[in-house]
């Protein structure tokens, strides 16, 4: 079914710039301030050391966009049943995937960043910005973004832009996901040769 195989390619292809774009980011959130020994002493938010963005809306979703692409190549009626029923299974894998991230991606944004800032006891390492009885949370506080934070450097603005970032990715990839469920589904009742059902001319 030409209409469902070129679905499959353009949610394949679209889902590679995604996937990209979520790698990059919960890299850079693993590295505040470039530095990797924030990561190394384990003063690194802890949504971001879940890796959500590499390993499920990155390396996971990249794997089945190649696959979404190589099935949208395939010819023969019971193959191509065949591959829809895979890609039935392998979106919802990716819907899981990139969802994970998401919410992973929202509960860091919302929570704040770790970081070194004063207590009465001194300075040391924790979510001030977290929200609780106190105040509604930082994001409805621009106040908040900084003085609080004394290490790493601007880390707030770094974990919200990124966080940010990686959810709106994931989030988008969700609903291609969930696209390329129904659009698999259909493959699968329909068949291929539905859009190709049509009288050819009769050569002389």
């Amino acid at each position: 079914m030409m209409c469902v195989s070129r679905c499959l390619l353009c949610v394949g292809v679209s889902l590679v710039p995604m996937a990209i774009i979520c790698m990059l980011s919960n890299i850079l959130l693993l590295l505040p301030e470039l530095d990797i020994h924030f990561l190394l002493e384990g003063h690194v938010t802890r949504e971001a050391t879940w890796a959500t963005g590499m390993w499920g809306s990155g390396f996971l979703v990249l794997l089945r966009a190649r696959a979404f692409v190589e099935t949208s190549r395939t010819r023969g009626c019971c193959a191509f049943r065949s591959q829809m029923l895979s890609q039935v299974v392998y979106s919802c894998v990716c819907l899981l995937a990139a969802g994970s991230c998401c919410w992973v991606s929202a509960t860091g944004l919302a929570q704040g960043p770790l970081c070194l800032h004063n207590t009465t006891t001194g300075t040391t390492w924790g979510v001030p910005l977290k929200p609780s009885d106190g105040h509604s949370g930082y994001l409805y506080n621009w106040t908040l973004w900084s003085g609080v934070c004394l290490r790493p450097r601007a880390v707030v603005e770094w974990n919200a832009v990124l966080f940010s970032v990686m959810g709106g990715a994931s989030a988008l990839q969700t609903v291609l996901c969930a696209a390329n469920i129904l659009n698999s589904l259909l493959g699968l009742i329909l068949g291929q040769g539905f859009c190709h059902n049509k009288v050819s001319p009769v050569s002389v």
